[in-house]
């Protein structure tokens, strides 16, 4: 029975050595600082709260944001005007975060942050669900320098 266990975890770990893809990014993370996963808990409170202008300085001046509706934003000027201007439009904002995980690229030397979670709102009278799943990119001076969001739902 041992040899059997031992003889079926040799052939899983053998297995599991040769992906089926090459990841284009990277697929070698190891657990990062949770103070990055921390930034972003407070960014999405931000939007909650309708405070944007809070932590302002924590975005690069080259952030690049791509939206669920597949919308590129570029510039943090250009990135906090469009976010002004659609939180402006929902009232009644409540999140609730499922999971987040801070991950550090150990072939890139860079850090992410993704994040899970459900959103409640009021958009033009109809009120609105829908889920998320963000992946936050940090610089190497520790500011946001992308997010790439996915939706499901009212995005």
């Amino acid at each position: 029975m041992v040899t059997l266990v031992a003889f079926s975890c040799v052939g899983i770990c053998r297995a599991q050595k040769a992906p089926l893809y090459k990841a284009a990014y990277s697929s070698n993370f190891t657990i990062a600082d949770k103070a990055h996963a921390n930034k972003i808990l407070t960014l999405w409170k931000d939007f909650e709260n309708n405070t944007l202008d809070k932590h302002v300085e924590w975005f690069a001046d080259t952030v690049s944001m791509t939206l669920a509706d597949g919308k590129t934003i570029k510039g943090k000027a250009e990135n906090l005007k469009n976010v002004k201007e659609y939180r402006k439009g929902l009232s009644n904002y409540k999140v609730t975060v499922e999971a987040w995980v801070s991950l550090k690229s150990v072939d890139r030397d860079e850090n992410v942050v993704c994040i899970w979670g459900n959103e409640e709102y009021t958009m033009n009278g109809k009120k609105v669900k829908g889920s998320t799943h963000e992946v936050w990119g940090f610089n190497k001076d520790g500011k946001v320098s992308m997010m790439l969001q996915y939706g499901q739902g009212g995005m």
